[in-house]
């Protein structure tokens, strides 16, 4: 599925350059996780398709190989953790996956994962580690040159979580436009491969951010950091404000709803813009929107951390006097900023109370 290139005209207008969205949240699956298992799978053969494959996952890789194994008519088994939300397993079996939920955790998955692929003798479709996934999702660097003129783009921005986006699509595009610069994009509590490449080595997170799940990797793979070092100029790290902000743009732009994962490229071409001032006007910058597969129920808190994400509200913490006017006093001092969030502490002990207090800016 060749998906489009399209103009972000509000979001270009407000930073003065022209963004480009390559819409993978377009995919049948909703997320680029679909080209690589696919060409995995589509290189096996005979003997291996009729085996048939198996995968561990508790997202968009699981969907991916689904959907790519109804397609081309391969069993596959998805091993998922116990606690997977429904709707993600039952997606999963829709699209035609033999869903076999195991252990608590996503380790204990990878284990009875390994084990099936021993005892069974299927073929483990590895969600980025993998020469031929990494070429799928290279794809989308060859489509790109079918959809605007390169010579005139300055940089294209990749969501990082095992690196098999950033490697795939920089090896084409490097190969073929050295002059643009990739620039990968990771949550700050999550930043194994900027911390990888300020090393020199990989490294191992102890401890993992979860809000954008999508990306949220302990390592980057080994394969993936090897083609990381040759082509990635830089990766930017963004706070999750941040990234609830550009989740925001992207549906002011298109009314479609990104996952978080799915939106750090904007969240990071927004942090690039401000900390790189161009002589150009008018700069072409691409961002790779990788995946709108995220729960409803995070919509509120999304909604509620944009503003902050935008610079449009700010949260204090105060302390004031416990008695009557002081919150008052407090409302004039911070006049004409209206207040869009308040929560009031006090001890019955005590001659002071602790405010939270949201401010429009």
């Amino acid at each position: 599925h060749v998906t489009p290139l399209t103009a972000a005209v509000n979001l270009s207008n407000r930073l003065e350059c022209n963004v480009l969205l390559k819409r993978e949240d377009t995919q049948p699956v909703f997320s680029f996780k679909l080209r690589g298992a696919y060409n995995k799978m589509a290189h096996l053969d005979p003997a291996q398709s009729w085996r048939g494959v198996v995968c561990c996952s508790a997202g968009n890789h699981a969907q991916g190989v689904a959907y790519s194994a109804r397609k081309l008519k391969i069993p596959a088994t998805i091993i998922m953790p116990e606690g997977t939300p429904s709707i993600k397993h039952r997606n999963v079996a829709r699209l035609g996956g033999h869903v076999v939920l195991h252990g608590p955790d996503f380790d204990a998955a990878k284990e009875e994962c390994a084990r099936r692929e021993k005892q069974d003798g299927l073929i483990n479709i590895p969600p980025f580690d993998d020469p031929y996934v990494i070429a799928g999702q290279g794809t989308i660097g060859s489509e790109l040159f079918g959809q605007v003129n390169m010579n005139y783009v300055e940089a294209i921005f990749c969501t990082c979580g095992g690196g098999g986006l950033i490697a795939g699509i920089g090896l084409y595009v490097k190969r073929m436009a050295p002059h643009v610069r990739i620039i990968g994009v990771e949550a700050a509590d999550a930043n194994a491969l900027a911390q990888s490449l300020r090393k020199g080595e990989r490294v191992v997170l102890k401890d993992v951010g979860l809000f954008a799940d999508g990306a949220a990797v302990k390592t980057v793979g080994e394969e993936t950091f090897r083609i990381a070092r040759d082509v990635v100029d830089d990766v930017v790290e963004v706070t999750t404000d941040e990234i609830c902000a550009a989740i925001k743009d992207m549906y002011d732009d298109t009314r479609a709803g990104l996952e978080p994962a799915g939106a750090l490229a904007i969240a990071g071409l927004k942090k690039y813009v401000a900390q790189t001032p161009s002589q150009k006007s008018r700069r072409t910058l691409i961002a790779v929107t990788s995946g709108a597969n995220m729960n409803f129920d995070r919509l509120r808190f999304v909604a509620e951390r944009a503003t902050l994400g935008e610079g449009k509200e700010v949260l204090l913490a105060v302390t004031i006097p416990e008695k009557p006017g002081a919150f008052a006093k407090l409302v004039d001092a911070i006049m004409p900023h209206a207040v869009t969030e308040f929560s009031y502490r006090c001890c019955s002990q005590s001659e002071r109370a602790n405010v939270m207090i949201g401010l429009s800016l």
